[in-house]
C-alpha cells in the first residue's frame, strides 16, 4: 500500500529541563547553568517551526523478498515483526536553532552548548508528542505500534534516508532536506519507522511487554552501551 503524505503542524511540546541538562552533559542544575538555560530558552522562544510528515505503507514495501531484511536492517526486521503495516515520518523543529548555534558557536561555546542540547530535547519532544498521537489514532483502528526507529540505530544503515526523502517528498512537505553525506538540514530533524501491529484481545499492556527486545528509543533496550547520551 502506496501512502498519501500528510503533513502535521505542532505547538512546541512542554520542555523537559532533565532532558537539557543530559544533553549538555551536567550531572547537577547549579544557579549559572539555570540562568543560562532560561536565557537560552527566552531567546528561541518563538523560533521553533515543529513539523512532521508522514505516510502509512504494507510494511513490505520495504522487504526486498519475504525474508528479507528490510532496508537492510536485521535490528529492524526485529523491531518490525508481526506488524503488517509501517509509518515512516520525518520530523523537524526549523532553520532558526541551527543558526543560533552557528552565532554563538563563535561567541560563547557555552551558550552554543546550551542551543544544540535545547534543540535536541524539543526534536525528541516534538517526536514524542507525534508518536502519542499516533499511538492513540491507530489503538482505535485495531492496531498498537512499536517504538519509533530511526536511522543509525543498530546496523539500520543511515542510506535508508534517502528511501525515507523518496517516499515522503519531505523538501517540499517540511522545508527538511538531505545532502551527499546524508546528514539533515535543519540538522534538529528525525527520520524514523513506526511498525504497526494488529491488536488482540490481549491487554495492551501484556502485548507491548511481550514486544521484541529492540532499540527503538529507549536506553534500556539499547546495546549501544558506550552512548554519551545514554540514560542511567
Amino acid at each position: 500500500m502506496m501512502s498519501t503524505v500528510i503533513t502535521r503542524k505542532y505547538d512546541p511540546p512542554a520542555i523537559d529541563r532533565g532532558e537539557i541538562l543530559r544533553y549538555m552533559g551536567c550531572r547537577r542544575q547549579t544557579p549559572e547553568i539555570e540562568a543560562l538555560i532560561d536565557s537560552c530558552l527566552d531567546e528561541a522562544n518563538g523560533r521553533l517551526s515543529c513539523k512532521v510528515c508522514y505516510g502509512v505503507f504494507d510494511t513490505d514495501l520495504f522487504c526486498a523478498g519475504k525474508e528479507a531484511a528490510p532496508m537492510g536492517s536485521l535490528d529492524l526486521k526485529k523491531n518490525l515483526t508481526g506488524c503488517s503495516r509501517s509509518i515512516l515520518f520525518a520530523a523537524t523543529i526549523g532553520i532558526d536553532l541551527d543558526r543560533l548555534i552557528f552565532r554563538y558557536s563563535r561567541l560563547s561555546p557555552a551558550r552554543a552548548l546550551c542551543f544544540q542540547a535545547i534543540g535536541a530535547e524539543r526534536i525528541e519532544s516534538l517526536c514524542n508528542a507525534f508518536n502519542e498521537d499516533i499511538r492513540i489514532e491507530y489503538k482505535e483502528k485495531g492496531f498498537l505500534s512499536r517504538p519509533r526507529f530511526s536511522p543509525g540505530y543498530g546496523d539500520f544503515p543511515l542510506s535508508s534516508q534517502k528511501q525515507f526523502f523518496d517516499l515522503l517528498d519531505c523538501p517540499r512537505k517540511i522545508g527538511l532536506s538531505l545532502t551527499e553525506s546524508l546528514l539533515m538540514s535543519p540538522s534538529k530533524s528525525v527520520t524514523a519507522i513506526i511498525g504497526l501491529y494488529p491488536d488482540t484481545s490481549e491487554t495492551e499492556e501484556n502485548c507491548q511487554r511481550k514486544s521484541p527486545d529492540v532499540h527503538g528509543n529507549d536506553c534500556k533496550t539499547c546495546s549501544k552501551l558506550d552512548c554519551s547520551f545514554r540514560k542511567e
